[in-house]
């Protein structure tokens, strides 16, 4: 018989952690029909030969829900191999919506995924009202599949207008919302999100709408997953690099778990060079919870931001500045010179240290905005501040000041110790991803997690087995968010697969790049080694060249 697609002489890695074996593959209807030596022809051939065959990745954690109305190659993740994502994360999002109520979720975007407004204005098609409306609404095509989480904001504001960001729902009102969301269910959604992390601020400095829903609410809505048996929940409880959950985090997962009966992911697990031990204590601490099905997510990348003032994102878990939030700048400036503000804000980071915790020696200016600063680049601002002769908190903010807010700032925040992380990326008890896709573009990109575990962490330091590593692309997240015909080469199976050259597989630097609506600009990483991505069948990308197919689908679960 003629296949659709041959690939032959490939080095298979099949997802499921078993020894790789060298074979042919054939896919016909964008199914895994044939593995072994095969010697039937193709209508299209792709020779393997020194080259692995894999399952495409799956990333179980993006934010893609805007940028899919606008980039139908959903990238960079697709770039680096992955196939599926997983959006809809942390509560928030664009769907449902009512036509009044659009400004407002953009702006909880803006707040909470460090989005442009300029960008989402501009981009953002508003072809819905309803969630599964937003699952099938027309786009430019779908080059990778999409899976859909509900975020719990908007729903909550579709039903009780502003109020959601102001109290708990009423009886009637979670009724309705539950509906809502079996409704979703129903149409294919893969579960709902939701978050308490105190730096996820809403629109106009108010609480992001789900972190007000109280437990009845959340019984409520956990219940549906547990009367259709399907689908899966994700928690952001802030506190990233702690070892200590925020109060009440533990028992919310325990609570959803066992109200849904159903598993659950949360944020997350990441390492601090300043609590080197916090990231194994934190997990030591949920183990019963992990055994249950409440899985901790952990990235395998470090991250380093680049961020400025306007954006007040990084302070987001210090309620003493959710009131910069959505405010013109001249306004900002006028609490940042607030000497008032500045004591509050330090006692705030010196009481209990988040991401940002006064490191003041690993802040380095990157940008100015005013040519008379340039000789501040590359200088920290412990730095500049001996050079002053001023406290470094002041240096900071006067400096920004008389740049007119249009400084940025580098800091690596967490993963930056490599013995750390690889206590954490080795450990079976996590969920690998946490790229964040389609978020804070302006300050980072880490949608190359992929081809960084398989360069980094396979091939130059060896910590695990490439079939590891591709096992914990794969199959894991697939498995997680039950998408059982993905993550595995397996006859029968969707013909989700990429190619690689493991001798030079890696994630390039990072950059920027002005392509976003407006001509705006993004931080992008290159893929290295990657030699095609195919999807449901069809050839994406071919050394790094788009094909000009789309054949990406909805994903659903059952």
């Amino acid at each position: 018989m003629a296949y659709d697609l041959l690939i032959r002489n490939g080095m298979v890695v099949d997802g499921t952690g078993k020894p790789q074996h060298r074979a042919d593959v054939a896919v016909t209807n964008g199914k895994i029909v044939e593995i072994g030596t095969i010697r039937d022809g193709a209508k299209q051939t792709i020779d393997a030969s020194d080259l692995v065959v894999a399952p495409g990745f799956v990333d179980p954690h993006t934010h893609y829900d805007a940028q899919i109305d606008w980039d139908p190659l959903v990238s960079c993740s697709s770039w680096h191999g992955v196939t599926s994502v997983v959006m809809g994360n942390c509560g928030v999002g664009i769907a449902p919506c009512r036509p009044e109520q659009r400004e407002a979720l953009a702006w909880d975007l803006v707040n909470v995924e460090g989005m442009s407004f300029n960008v989402l204005s501009q981009g953002v098609l508003w072809e819905w009202e309803s969630f599964p409306e937003f699952m099938t609404a027309k786009r430019k095509g779908l080059g990778i599949n999409l899976g859909f989480l509900m975020p719990l904001s908007p729903f909550r504001s579709y039903v009780m207008g502003e109020a959601a960001q102001e109290r708990s729902a009423t009886a009637d009102e979670t009724k309705a919302i539950a509906a809502l969301l079996r409704q979703g269910m129903e149409a294919g959604a893969l579960g709902f999100s939701t978050t308490v992390a105190t730096q996820h601020v809403g629109y106009r400095g108010r609480p992001l709408a789900c972190r007000l829903a109280n437990r009845d609410e959340l019984r409520a809505y956990a219940q549906v997953l547990r009367d259709l048996g399907y689908g899966s929940i994700e928690v952001n409880l802030g506190g990233a690099g702690s070892s200590i959950l925020p109060a009440g985090s533990t028992e919310l997962i325990d609570f959803l778990l066992t109200e849904s009966q159903r598993p659950v992911t949360w944020l997350s697990v990441q390492t601090r060079s300043d609590q080197p031990t916090a990231h194994t204590e934190l997990l030591a601490n949920t183990t019963a919870l992990i055994n249950r099905g409440g899985i901790p997510q952990a990235s395998c990348q470090p991250t380093e931001i680049q961020f400025n003032l306007r954006n007040p994102f990084i302070f987001g878990p210090y309620e003493v500045c959710h009131k910069l939030f959505n405010l013109p700048v001249a306004e900002q400036i006028q609490i940042y010179a607030n000497p008032t503000f500045r004591a509050e804000f330090r006692d705030a980071y010196m009481r209990v240290p988040k991401a940002f915790s006064g490191q003041w020696h690993q802040i380095e200016v990157s940008k100015v905005k005013q040519a008379a600063h340039h000789s501040w680049i590359g200088q920290t601002i412990t730095e500049l501040s001996k050079r002053q002769n001023t406290d470094p908190l002041d240096t900071f903010f006067d400096m920004a000041i008389a740049d007119d807010l249009g400084i940025e700032f580098n800091l690596p925040v967490l993963n930056c110790d490599a013995p750390l992380l690889k206590e954490v990326i080795t450990d079976s008890r996590v969920l690998l991803g946490l790229s964040d896709g389609g978020a804070h573009v302006d300050m980072l990109c880490n949608t190359g997690y992929p081809t960084y575990l398989l360069g980094t962490w396979v091939r130059e330091r060896q910590v695990m087995s490439l079939e590891r590593a591709v096992q914990r692309l794969t199959s894991e997240p697939a498995r997680f968010f039950g998408l059982h015909d993905r993550g595995v080469i397996a006859q029968g199976k969707a013909a989700d697969l990429v190619i690689f050259d493991p001798r030079t597989v890696t994630a390039g630097d990072k950059e920027m790049l002005y392509d976003l609506p407006g001509g705006e600009g993004r931080f992008v990483q290159q893929a290295h080694g990657i030699h095609s991505v195919i999807v449901n069948g069809y050839l994406l990308f071919a050394d790094g060249q788009h094909t000009g197919a789309l054949p990406g689908q909805v994903l659903h679960t059952k």
